[in-house]
């Protein structure tokens, strides 16, 4: 392909991505789906005019993937707006993000082992990938909700990508050391590792809220984000959950005043920090938003329609989103005491993480030679079915009839509450007649 075709096609393919969220904006259709059915186009494309070398995305995609999933995790914990009246809120988003992960990954676990007969070491590999949920998806997909509804999605989400990956990430760790997954040691040092890496976490902060605050230079975001890349690349080098550091420093970032310990305060200029928080904030979102669009699009031209030669990635992959969709719905069924499923039931999709864990299965050691009925294509299904049933959930109207309990919300929107008053003036005025 020639230089000036590139240059064409690229702009392109970030207009028809623009496109793509704004239809998904206005039909609650995931524009990712759309970003994935564009790729596959141009593959199919690409091989009927004789192209057929596409070995460049091997390393393409992992590390567009990393990236995104770097500035993911920092957008997410920007998002999250720390207060003592949220503290409920993201409770809830914790315990859900958590149980539902490892029932998902038990039951997913069960399903591989007794019934594909795939091992216990790949049968616990290759279900924590696909009980994560991805909030690169699910955040921008619950702007339709009730406010606190919106606030749990996000807390839910950006817990299920942190504690999904350090979950992956200590399997590994455990397998490769021929140790078993649980027990009280590895439980501990874990426990351990975590609050060593919370404390370095901190003083990265520092350093880099010290740095954001030295630069006089009119360029000096993008550094920051640089860093972010290096400390989670050297944190993976060294097994840590470096994810975590990520994590903080958003978090920290976007509740500065609030989560900053005193003697930190005194040594920096708070509201400096705070006027740069919201240009910061637009550069990672649209360095997310780029990321994502070509991650989603090579993994759509990634997928060769011609290896679904039969049903059994199909069924595979509705099989287990079926389950884990089951499961799902009795956690939220015990804990709302309700059996009317509510929109967050639906708001599950896989993505980016699911992709790129996935990916990085073929790397890890005792994995290799391994055969599997578990692959891409299952993904592929079950990311597709995660979301097509997510546009259930978004795409449910504000009707009266789904006023929640104002036990349950500090606030409901004031065009309901309007409707609602109108409804019953009318019903009196009925009466009257």
């Amino acid at each position: 392909m020639s230089t000036l075709s590139i240059l064409i096609v690229l702009p392109l393919l970030i207009v028809f991505s623009y496109l793509f969220d704004l239809i998904a904006r206005k039909t609650k259709f995931p524009a990712v789906i759309l970003l994935m059915f564009t790729g596959i186009l141009i593959r199919t494309g690409t091989t009927l005019y004789g192209f057929t070398e596409f070995g460049f995305l091997e390393n393409l995609i992992p590390v567009l993937g990393t990236i995104g999933l770097i500035l993911i995790v920092l957008e997410g914990a920007l998002e999250l707006d720390i207060k003592r009246e949220k503290l409920p809120v993201i409770l809830k988003g914790f315990f859900a993000a958590g149980i539902i992960l490892l029932l998902n990954v038990i039951g997913v676990y069960l399903l591989f082992y007794h019934f594909l007969g795939i091992g216990h070491q790949a049968a616990v590999i290759y279900a924590i990938p696909l009980s994560i949920i991805s909030s690169a998806v699910a955040i921008p997909s619950s702007v339709s909700l009730f406010e606190r509804d919106k606030e749990f999605v996000v807390y839910e989400s950006t817990f299920s990508d942190i504690l999904g990956i350090m979950l992956f990430n200590y399997a590994i760790r455990q397998f490769e050391t021929n140790q078993v997954l649980v027990s009280a040691e590895s439980i501990v040092g874990l426990g351990l590792q975590i609050i060593g890496v919370i404390v370095v976490s901190l003083f990265i902060t520092f350093c880099l809220f010290r740095l954001l605050q030295k630069i006089e230079h009119h360029v000096k975001f993008f550094l920051i984000l640089a860093l972010l890349v290096l400390v989670y690349a050297l944190g993976k080098f060294f097994h840590l959950p470096a994810l975590v550091t990520i994590f903080i420093f958003g978090l920290f970032l976007s509740n500065v005043k609030a989560l900053l310990p005193n003697f930190m305060k005194r040594n920096l200029d708070l509201e400096e920090t705070q006027k740069g928080l919201h240009e910061f904030h637009i550069l990672t979102a649209e360095s997310t938003f780029l990321v994502k669009t070509f991650f989603f699009l090579f993994f759509g031209f990634s997928i060769n329609l011609s290896e679904f030669t039969t049903l059994d990635p199909l069924l595979y992959g509705l099989v287990i989103f079926g389950a884990m969709w089951g499961i799902r719905y009795l956690y939220f069924t015990a804990t709302t005491f309700k059996l009317k499923p509510s929109p967050l039931v639906f708001i599950s999709p896989r993505g980016l993480i699911s992709i790129l864990l996935f990916l990085q299965i073929s790397e890890v050691s005792f994995m290799e030679g391994v055969s599997s009925a578990i692959d891409e294509r299952v993904l592929l299904v079950v990311i597709l079915a995660s979301m097509l049933i997510m546009t259930k959930g978004t795409m449910k109207k504000k009707s009266i009839e789904e006023i929640p309990d104002r036990s349950n919300f500090d606030e409901i929107p004031l065009e309901i509450e309007n409707a609602s008053t109108i409804d019953e003036e009318e019903n009196n005025s009925e009466e009257t007649n």
